[in-house]
């Protein structure tokens, strides 16, 4: 038993280093989105978003990071 608990705590140390690869921690500074519809015909509903700067490193979306309006986790892959 004792060997199965210390694998399972091994195993949330590493996906916990895992998670954070790219991000670097979220933008403290954030705005408003209104929803609206891109030019492609698909509607974009209301959303608060990062502030723009030069890294894509503390966006919400990024891995590693975490919105912490919704609660959701970052997923992407950093272009930059």
């Amino acid at each position: 038993m004792k060997h199965l608990v210390l694998a399972a705590a091994l195993t949330l140390i590493h996906t916990g280093a895992q998670a954070q690869l790219y991000g670097t921690g979220s933008n403290s500074r954030s705005h408003s989105v209104q929803g609206h519809i891109t030019s492609s015909g698909t509607y974009v509903p209301p959303h608060t978003a990062t502030n723009p700067n030069s890294t894509q490193m503390d966006n919400y979306s990024t891995r590693g990071n975490v919105n912490p309006y919704t609660g959701a986790a970052g997923t992407r892959t950093p272009r930059y």
